[in-house]
């Protein structure tokens, strides 16, 4: 296994073992913390202000260096406007929060677990990603970024 695939690998596990210590793979744990009028609990912000802390400061002193450690060149967002599509998927995403109690990242590692709750999240979200990639694209759209 090369560098940079020990590293995606281990970044991965690290990830999950967070999101499972963090209870960020609790569906009732994250739906208490969107009740914010009804029985609130603040305890994932928490998680989430730990892993910016963590997250921000990695993220400026890598992203300073002209290439990365393990990649020929970065492969960041190229674009950085708000459109239609943009907020839509924001919508769908945090509706989606809301109801299932489940974000992706969590929802994976949670169907580890064999939950049928977030199994069943798992597929509605893997349909509707396929939904999204199969549908026609429009002419005028630019694609997205991504390796090249």
């Amino acid at each position: 296994m090369d560098r940079q695939r020990l590293v995606s690998l281990l970044a991965g596990v690290v990830f999950a073992v967070g999101l499972g210590v963090g209870g960020m793979t609790d569906p009732r744990k994250v739906l208490a913390f969107l009740d914010v009028w009804g029985h609130w609990d603040p305890s994932l912000a928490f998680v989430m202000t730990g892993a910016i802390a963590v997250y921000a400061p990695l993220y400026r002193a890598g992203t300073s260096r002209r290439v990365p450690l393990l990649a020929p060149r970065w492969y960041l967002p190229a674009r950085g406007d708000i459109d239609a599509r943009l907020i839509v998927g924001a919508l769908v995403f945090g509706v989606g929060w809301g109801l299932g109690g489940f974000c992706p990242g969590p929802a994976v590692v949670s169907v580890m677990s064999g939950g049928q709750g977030a199994i069943v999240f798992a597929i509605a979200m893997v349909v509707g990603m396929a939904v999204v990639e199969l549908r026609p694209r429009r002419a005028d759209r630019a694609p997205g970024p991504g390796p090249s």
